[in-house]
Protein backbone atom coordinates (compact mmCIF):
# COMPACT_ATOMS: atom_id res chain seq x y z
CA UNK A 1 0.00 0.00 0.00
CA UNK A 2 2.69 2.35 1.00
CA UNK A 3 4.59 2.01 -2.36
CA UNK A 4 1.50 2.72 -4.36
CA UNK A 5 1.26 6.05 -2.32
CA UNK A 6 4.88 6.66 -3.36
CA UNK A 7 4.44 5.54 -7.04
CA UNK A 8 1.06 7.49 -7.48
CA UNK A 9 2.86 11.02 -5.96
CA UNK A 10 5.91 10.49 -8.03
CA UNK A 11 3.51 9.74 -11.47
CA UNK A 12 1.51 12.84 -10.08
CA UNK A 13 4.87 14.93 -10.31
CA UNK A 14 6.11 13.68 -13.63
CA UNK A 15 3.06 13.91 -15.18
CA UNK A 16 2.37 17.51 -14.09
CA UNK A 17 5.92 18.21 -15.37
CA UNK A 18 5.30 16.69 -18.31
CA UNK A 19 2.39 18.37 -19.30
CA UNK A 20 3.97 21.80 -18.08
CA UNK A 21 7.06 20.84 -20.76
CA UNK A 22 5.06 19.29 -23.25
CA UNK A 23 6.76 16.04 -22.66
CA UNK A 24 4.25 13.84 -20.71
CA UNK A 25 3.80 11.23 -24.34
CA UNK A 26 7.36 10.71 -23.61
CA UNK A 27 8.06 10.32 -20.09
CA UNK A 28 4.89 7.71 -19.89
CA UNK A 29 7.29 5.93 -22.92
CA UNK A 30 10.74 6.33 -21.93
CA UNK A 31 10.00 4.73 -18.17
CA UNK A 32 7.95 2.48 -19.60
CA UNK A 33 10.20 1.16 -21.53
CA UNK A 34 13.27 0.95 -18.62
CA UNK A 35 10.57 -0.92 -16.43
CA UNK A 36 10.27 -3.41 -19.25
CA UNK A 37 14.10 -4.16 -18.87
CA UNK A 38 14.00 -3.90 -14.97
CA UNK A 39 11.01 -5.84 -15.13
CA UNK A 40 13.45 -9.11 -16.58
CA UNK A 41 14.29 -11.18 -14.27
CA UNK A 42 17.11 -12.62 -16.18
CA UNK A 43 19.03 -9.47 -16.06
CA UNK A 44 18.71 -8.60 -12.39
CA UNK A 45 18.93 -4.59 -13.34
CA UNK A 46 16.89 -3.38 -10.42
CA UNK A 47 18.76 -5.37 -7.75
CA UNK A 48 21.93 -4.08 -9.16
CA UNK A 49 20.68 -0.81 -8.54
CA UNK A 50 19.87 -0.98 -5.01
CA UNK A 51 22.40 -3.11 -4.13
CA UNK A 52 24.74 -1.36 -1.28
CA UNK A 53 27.92 -3.54 -2.46
CA UNK A 54 27.66 -0.59 -4.87
CA UNK A 55 28.64 2.60 -4.42
CA UNK A 56 25.90 5.32 -5.02
CA UNK A 57 28.18 6.89 -8.33
CA UNK A 58 28.45 3.63 -9.98
CA UNK A 59 24.83 2.79 -9.34
CA UNK A 60 24.58 6.35 -11.02
CA UNK A 61 26.71 5.71 -13.74
CA UNK A 62 24.93 2.59 -14.60
CA UNK A 63 21.02 4.39 -14.28
CA UNK A 64 22.85 7.13 -16.35
CA UNK A 65 23.61 4.80 -19.62
CA UNK A 66 20.27 2.84 -18.95
CA UNK A 67 18.51 5.77 -19.58
CA UNK A 68 20.38 8.08 -22.25
CA UNK A 69 20.25 4.02 -24.13
CA UNK A 70 16.30 4.42 -23.85
CA UNK A 71 15.92 7.87 -24.95
CA UNK A 72 15.40 9.88 -21.89
CA UNK A 73 15.67 13.58 -21.28
CA UNK A 74 17.86 15.25 -18.33
CA UNK A 75 14.78 15.55 -16.08
CA UNK A 76 13.99 11.38 -16.57
CA UNK A 77 17.33 10.69 -15.96
CA UNK A 78 17.20 12.37 -12.66
CA UNK A 79 14.32 10.87 -11.58
CA UNK A 80 15.84 7.58 -12.28
CA UNK A 81 18.86 8.70 -10.59
CA UNK A 82 16.55 9.83 -7.73
CA UNK A 83 14.55 6.25 -7.71
CA UNK A 84 18.37 4.54 -7.09
CA UNK A 85 19.58 7.22 -4.61
CA UNK A 86 16.57 6.19 -2.50
CA UNK A 87 16.59 3.16 -2.84
CA UNK A 88 13.03 3.10 -4.42
CA UNK A 89 14.01 1.31 -8.10
CA UNK A 90 11.17 -1.19 -7.23
CA UNK A 91 7.65 1.29 -7.60
CA UNK A 92 9.30 2.38 -10.90
CA UNK A 93 6.76 0.03 -13.38
CA UNK A 94 3.88 1.58 -10.72
CA UNK A 95 5.04 4.88 -11.68
CA UNK A 96 5.02 4.09 -15.15
CA UNK A 97 1.88 2.44 -15.17
CA UNK A 98 0.54 4.98 -13.20
CA UNK A 99 1.35 7.88 -15.77
CA UNK A 100 -0.38 5.69 -18.70
CA UNK A 101 -3.53 5.98 -16.54
CA UNK A 102 -3.25 9.39 -15.90
CA UNK A 103 -2.43 10.16 -19.86
CA UNK A 104 -5.13 7.99 -20.71
CA UNK A 105 -7.57 9.86 -18.48
CA UNK A 106 -6.02 12.44 -19.97
CA UNK A 107 -6.49 12.04 -23.50
CA UNK A 108 -9.98 10.04 -22.87
CA UNK A 109 -8.92 7.24 -23.48
CA UNK A 110 -10.57 3.46 -21.74
CA UNK A 111 -8.85 0.12 -21.89
CA UNK A 112 -11.28 -2.79 -22.09
CA UNK A 113 -10.69 -6.81 -22.70
CA UNK A 114 -13.44 -9.25 -24.83
CA UNK A 115 -13.22 -12.37 -23.85
CA UNK A 116 -14.90 -15.09 -26.28
CA UNK A 117 -15.09 -18.88 -26.71
CA UNK A 118 -13.11 -18.65 -30.20
CA UNK A 119 -10.70 -15.98 -32.08
CA UNK A 120 -12.84 -12.83 -33.27
CA UNK A 121 -12.13 -11.72 -36.44
CA UNK A 122 -10.83 -8.36 -37.34
CA UNK A 123 -14.22 -6.98 -38.31
CA UNK A 124 -16.46 -8.13 -35.77
CA UNK A 125 -13.93 -6.72 -32.99
CA UNK A 126 -14.49 -3.12 -34.63
CA UNK A 127 -17.83 -3.26 -34.38
CA UNK A 128 -17.44 -3.90 -30.82
CA UNK A 129 -15.26 -1.38 -30.39
CA UNK A 130 -16.95 0.79 -32.31
CA UNK A 131 -20.31 -0.05 -29.45
CA UNK A 132 -18.00 -0.02 -26.62
CA UNK A 133 -16.74 3.75 -27.32
CA UNK A 134 -20.55 4.76 -28.06
CA UNK A 135 -21.86 2.94 -24.52
CA UNK A 136 -18.79 4.79 -22.69
CA UNK A 137 -18.06 7.89 -24.69
CA UNK A 138 -14.79 6.84 -24.58
CA UNK A 139 -11.93 6.08 -27.33
CA UNK A 140 -11.64 1.92 -26.24
CA UNK A 141 -8.94 -0.13 -26.82
CA UNK A 142 -9.36 -3.30 -26.40
CA UNK A 143 -7.17 -6.54 -26.00
CA UNK A 144 -9.01 -9.91 -26.53
CA UNK A 145 -8.77 -13.11 -24.65
CA UNK A 146 -10.20 -16.62 -25.69
CA UNK A 147 -11.59 -18.60 -22.95
CA UNK A 148 -12.95 -21.71 -24.54
CA UNK A 149 -15.37 -22.25 -21.06
CA UNK A 150 -17.74 -19.58 -21.53
CA UNK A 151 -18.68 -22.15 -24.18
CA UNK A 152 -20.40 -18.80 -26.67
CA UNK A 153 -21.09 -15.39 -26.65
CA UNK A 154 -18.86 -13.11 -25.25
CA UNK A 155 -17.96 -11.00 -22.14
CA UNK A 156 -16.86 -7.19 -22.35
CA UNK A 157 -15.46 -5.69 -20.06
CA UNK A 158 -14.26 -1.76 -20.15
CA UNK A 159 -13.67 -0.23 -17.09
CA UNK A 160 -16.43 -0.99 -14.36
CA UNK A 161 -18.62 -1.71 -17.18
CA UNK A 162 -19.36 -5.78 -18.01
CA UNK A 163 -21.23 -6.66 -20.37
CA UNK A 164 -21.50 -10.36 -20.21
CA UNK A 165 -23.76 -12.80 -22.86
CA UNK A 166 -21.86 -15.46 -22.37
CA UNK A 167 -23.84 -18.52 -22.82
CA UNK A 168 -22.12 -19.87 -19.52
CA UNK A 169 -24.01 -17.49 -17.51
CA UNK A 170 -26.99 -17.72 -19.13
CA UNK A 171 -27.08 -21.55 -18.77
CA UNK A 172 -26.32 -20.72 -14.72
CA UNK A 173 -28.91 -18.00 -14.98
CA UNK A 174 -31.35 -20.23 -16.10
CA UNK A 175 -30.33 -23.03 -13.66
CA UNK A 176 -30.74 -20.82 -10.57
CA UNK A 177 -34.41 -20.38 -12.00
CA UNK A 178 -34.89 -23.75 -12.35
CA UNK A 179 -33.50 -23.89 -8.62
CA UNK A 180 -36.00 -20.95 -7.44
CA UNK A 181 -38.84 -22.89 -8.73
CA UNK A 182 -38.56 -26.27 -6.65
Amino acid sequence: MKQTIIAKRYARAIFTLGQENGTVDSYAETLGTIADLFDDPELEVAETLVNPLYPLEARHKVMTAIAEAAGADALTTAFLNLLVERKRIDVLREVADQIRELLDLEKNISHGRVTSAMELDEVLLGKIQAKLEEITGHKVILETQVDPSIIGGMIARVGDLVLDGSIRTQLNGLKESIKGRE
